[in-house]
């Protein structure tokens, strides 16, 4: 089969790699949709010591059960693979499973490529009627659905539901359609790039700032840099909650004596739930997270060319998915 493979700091590869073999209890899927994640980014900087090269990245996936009594179902990926057996999976919380493993980051291989392998229980079916490209925003959706739900069960019931989302990509834009789906009819996007704000207002719907604004009860910073962790915490209200979901840098930018005198809660927040992964997906189906057509969509084997569209800034879409038989 092809896939794209990443052989080193800004170097991907379109080439012939061996074909997955599907382990008990897995099938082999035929990919037809695979989105381009913040951290393929990072990995694609050389960021990521998670992610050593050689290795086909990408984790954001839809596609078609190729093998089995199953063949020809449609399906979308939850990527992490957990063992099913401890405390945090027999409670409903395999996120945090000290076995999980995620497609991309070895020992598993990513879906930047023309099949991968998944356990039945990583698979969700896709209605007949849902494009794959848009059910292959599942994953990045549901980050940003355990985000929301997280930030506003922690907000104390006193507090208005308004929020602040720092960042207008991906998981930025699905914040604030997660938050608006679950009630919050206030929510401003933070981002700096004009191109994209543009975007996020025209076609998008969403109301978009360029500068910092202050005194928001639930802040959720989608960056992840120092920067942004700064701006967070500045912003959020006495009592106020801030969701931390990007990884952009590991260090810095907080203000710990304004968020310990105005007692304000930091939550650190990690992929989602299996119960999380399959009620996002409900919500794309239903079209409660709206028409979702903000995508980008391009060939898997012209993929080199839109990770350095991306690095340069010169993408307005919040997602940039690949087909890997176009």
């Amino acid at each position: 089969m092809k896939a794209l493979v990443y052989e080193g700091k800004e170097t991907l590869e379109w080439r012939d790699v061996p074909m997955p073999v599907a382990a008990a209890g897995e099938h082999l899927i035929r990919l037809r949709a695979v989105g381009i994640c913040g951290s393929d980014m990072h990995a694609y900087l050389g960021h990521d010591a998670r992610r050593p090269a050689p290795l086909i990245l990408g984790h954001e996936a839809a596609g078609i059960i190729e093998d089995g009594p199953q063949a020809g179902r449609r399906v979308t990926l939850n990527p992490l693979v957990t063992c099913g057996t401890c405390t945090a999976c027999l409670s409903g919380r395999e996120n945090l499973c000290p076995e999980r493993q995620i497609i991309s980051m070895p020992p598993r291989e990513g879906a930047f490529a023309q099949f991968v392998a998944m356990p039945e229980r990583n698979l969700v079916t896709v209605p007949k009627d849902v494009p794959l490209a848009k059910a292959a925003l599942a994953e990045p959706l549901a980050v940003s659905w355990h985000a929301a739900r997280l930030g506003l069960e922690a907000l104390h019931p006193s507090m208005d539901r308004r929020a602040l989302v720092i960042g207008g990509g991906a998981i930025g834009l699905a914040a604030a359609l997660a938050l608006r789906a679950m009630g919050v009819e206030e929510v401003t996007i933070q981002e700096p790039n004009a191109l994209r704000r543009a975007f996020l207002a025209e076609r998008c719907g969403q109301r978009v700032s360029e500068a910092a604004q202050m005194h928001w009860p639930l802040v959720i910073d989608a960056v992840g840099y120092a920067a942004t962790r700064a701006t967070a915490s500045a912003a959020a209200d006495p009592g106020g909650v801030v969701v931390h979901v990007g990884l952009g840098d590991d260090t810095g930018g907080l203000d710990i004596r304004r968020m310990t005198l105005q007692e304000i809660t930091f939550i650190g927040t990690y992929t989602y739930t299996a119960q999380d992964f399959r009620d996002t997906a409900q919500a794309i189906f239903e079209n409660r997270l709206g028409a979702l057509d903000w995508i980008d969509q391009r060939p898997l084997s012209a993929g080199a060319d839109a990770f350095r569209d991306l690095r340069l800034g010169r993408v307005a879409a919040p997602k940039i998915v690949l087909d890997p038989w176009s």
